[in-house]
């Protein structure tokens, strides 16, 4: 929104006027805490913790909001005011978003067997903040999770709605499609993206261990050891897991298509799209082959080619 100072502050004002209003209606769980879900939750993710087996097992802390989602034919509903306050900073110009971050507290383990209850509240809405994306303001929803009506943990999650730095202006000759979102590159993993842009799919290995992880951290998740260097995955792999995406449409991704979780033959694993056969013919356990795609002047990303036998 461009403006006079105090045209902006009267603008800000109104956006302040909805922190602390409901985003959301009160939820119930679809289902109480249960060993099923954190099984499979565990298998997953690779987690073998005792804490979350046996006859005294608590939930995984970052299970949390596996406990309030709703699925796909079973939305919660927003608010009216939440609904407000998105279309007046789509009305003033900050027509973009993008989600940026979570945060989560838990005061109290979950446990099997616990009704879960939830609220969601519109925390906070920043003033006017210049990022690389352009300018916008952040929006922060609080959710707070209970078991049996006591406090079990806190969600905090935060989006920028945005007037692009770089919009186009003028009319587009024919449908133009929306660029791929950027990679978010930092100093923990920018070592990585910059192999791929040698297309070079690159592995941490800690100097301490030898063991390998991925995605990239500053430091080794066994034995805390800050110093690393890289081994170059070999290409192959198999599916371990994957989705099929339908819904939401986002102009820059054509639906249905698969995301797969692949396991590379060096034994850890990444989120990339398994491209080459049909979204329906995907299944767990298919081979498959890195390959770099360029997708704009800026952007190559790896993706997995199926292999079909």
């Amino acid at each position: 929104m461009n403006g006079e100072p105090e045209v902006h502050e009267e603008f800000e004002a109104r956006l302040k006027a909805y922190e602390g209003r409901p985003a959301a209606a009160t939820g119930v769980g679809r289902d109480p805490v249960n060993e099923p879900m954190i099984r499979h939750w565990c298998e997953a993710m690779g987690d073998t913790s005792p804490a979350y087996t046996g006859p005294d097992a608590i939930a995984p802390p970052t299970m949390l909001q596996a406990w309030t989602m709703a699925g796909l034919t079973r939305r919660p509903e927003r608010t009216a005011a939440y609904d407000e306050l998105l279309r007046l900073l789509d009305e003033s110009g900050y027509d973009a978003v993008v989600a940026t971050d979570c945060e989560q507290e838990y005061p109290r383990p979950l446990r099997p067997g616990d009704e879960i209850t939830f609220d969601s509240v519109i925390e906070s809405v920043s003033g006017l903040k210049t990022t690389k994306l352009g300018a916008g303001h952040f929006v922060t929803t609080r959710t707070d999770i209970r078991a049996g009506g006591e406090l079990a943990g806190t969600h905090r999650f935060r989006i920028l709605k945005y007037s692009p730095a770089h919009r186009p202006k003028g009319p587009t000759p024919g449908p133009a499609k929306e660029r791929r979102p950027r990679p978010v590159i930092n100093r923990d993993n920018a070592g990585f993206w910059e192999g791929v842009a040698r297309h070079e799919l690159l592995i941490q290995r800690c100097t301490g261990c030898g063991d390998l992880r991925f995605p990239w951290l500053p430091g080794c998740n066994s034995c805390g050891c800050p110093e690393w260097d890289t081994v170059e995955a070999s290409g192959e792999g198999t599916v371990y897991s994957y989705v099929v995406m339908h819904h939401p449409p986002f102009p820059a991704f054509e639906p249905p298509y698969a995301v797969g979780l692949i396991e590379l033959a060096e034994g850890v694993r990444i989120v990339s799209n398994v491209v080459g056969v049909p979204y329906d013919k995907v299944r767990i356990g298919m081979p498959v082959r890195l390959e770099f795609r360029r997708y704009d002047d800026a952007l190559v990303l790896p993706v997995f080619q199926g292999v079909t036998r």
